[in-house]
């Protein structure tokens, strides 16, 4: 891997608001399409290139994870090259605590070897984030299952055909089956699957490896190969950073050109946005995104895709906590994702939180204080407060953020943003 510096889980971010956000921004590759596409390396002893792919923590780690299997690998400039040459089915145990897709391991180890131990994973701190779902699955497909002392131990007694339905929708352990499945010959079926643009790209994958998948409404038809391909493969633009930037440039007044950003990806977002004041303008295979009328408030139900998305969330509070009227924003997906909220209200927010609903007063303006991460997309929400804050606003634990933006700090200053990252060593 290219020598670069990976940022301390010291860092914070200081932010001067009050500057709009102006100019082009290049979105990056999907980070949730990275991962599981590059777990699927695993099911094949052919080499693999994934271009696209963002420089980020979980990236990394994966990679580190591949590496310790026995793969020989190499990232350079966004592109991942994989001779997955893999000797082992057990992972390492501190890497897999780093973040939570390394549960997808599990279904490709499981193909290629019949067998997988692997570590409980760890990540953002969402609530339950169990993966019930995914052991139940391998023990439909026959598989012995058992979690003791922090690790999973799955072992297969013979691969066949299996018809599962998901008690409810999930992604990574739609994943999760789909990777199995690839290296199984008889044709499966699975039921209630998760529709992402993530699964699809992933999909895509497996089909290029030499496996057999079909969709109908929630539904796959899976038949693989036991002489999986390597390929070579783009992944798709991350349509939550392109999200984020939207919501970016309609709080802060501004006008941002979206370079490889899709909007067919995006369509909950954009009606959202569009209720609230902004525009969304495509334009030779870019989006240009500004705000057209003043801040409204809007109503917002996270959904499984193609609904409005629970990683936008956090995002749209920040954007509400302004807008003129009373919100009301209801989180169907993770139990305990309102973090944020008592951390934008740090800054001057009106929020107030029953349940897994959250009810937005919009205030005049916002006002700069100091506040602190405690995920992902919570990180993403703060700053874009202090970005439209009044004065200074120190965000704390954004490591939280270099999980899943690739240089947001340096995209921002480059659209205007006054915002400095500052190391504690």
């Amino acid at each position: 891997m290219k020598n670069t510096t990976l940022y301390t889980y010291r860092d914070y971010f200081v932010i001067r608001g009050g500057k709009p956000l102006t100019g082009k921004v290049k979105i990056s590759g999907a980070k949730n399409a990275a991962l599981p596409i590059m777990f699927a390396t695993i099911l094949t002893e052919e080499p693999c290139t994934i271009t696209n792919v963002p420089d980020l923590l979980d990236v990394r780690n994966t990679l580190l994870l591949l590496r310790e299997l026995g793969a020989e690998l190499e990232f350079l400039n966004n592109t991942v090259f994989i001779n997955p040459s893999i000797n082992s089915f057990i992972t390492n145990q501190e890497i897999i605590r780093r973040m939570r897709a390394s549960v997808l391991s599990l279904g490709p180890l499981l193909g290629r070897f019949g067998r997988a131990v692997v570590g409980l994973p760890g990540g953002c701190s969402i609530g339950a984030r169990p993966i019930d779902q995914h052991l139940k699955f391998f023990k439909e497909a026959g598989a012995d299952v058992e979690v003791r002392e922090g690790y999973v131990y799955v072992n297969l007694k013979e691969k066949r055909r299996v018809h599962f339905k998901f008690d409810l929708v999930t992604v990574t352990g739609t994943e999760n089956a789909l990777l199995y499945l690839a290296s199984v010959p008889e044709e499966s079926i699975l039921e209630n699957i998760a529709l992402e643009p993530e699964v699809m790209d992933l999909i895509e994958v497996l089909k290029k490896m030499g496996a057999h998948v079909k969709v109908e409404g929630r539904s796959a038809y899976v038949k693989g190969s036991e002489n999986l391909k390597g390929f070579t493969h783009s992944v798709i633009p991350d349509r939550i950073e392109a999200g984020t930037f939207m919501v970016g440039a309609v709080l802060t007044d501004g006008e941002i050109l979206l370079e490889n950003a899709r909007i067919n990806h995006l369509r909950a977002v954009v009606e959202k946005l569009k209720l609230i004041g902004g525009e969304v303008v495509e334009e030779n295979g870019n989006l240009r995104v500004f705000r057209k009328e003043s801040l409204r408030a809007c109503d917002i139900e996270t959904q499984v895709y193609p609904g409005f998305p629970t990683d936008m969330q956090a995002q749209f509070m920040a954007l509400l906590s302004v807008a003129k009227g009373k919100s009301r924003i209801k989180e169907n997906i993770f139990e305990h994702r309102f973090h944020h909220a008592q951390e934008l209200n740090r800054l001057g927010a009106n929020i107030t939180v029953r349940g897994n609903t959250a009810y937005v007063e919009g205030v005049e303006r916002l006002y700069g204080s100091e506040v602190y991460s405690t995920d992902l997309r919570a990180s993403a929400s703060l700053v874009l407060a202090g970005l439209v804050a009044q004065g200074e606003t120190v965000v704390r634990d954004v490591y939280h953020l270099d999980r899943g933006y690739e240089k947001l700090e340096e995209k921002l200053k480059k659209l205007g943003a006054d915002i400095e990252r500052v190391s504690e060593l």
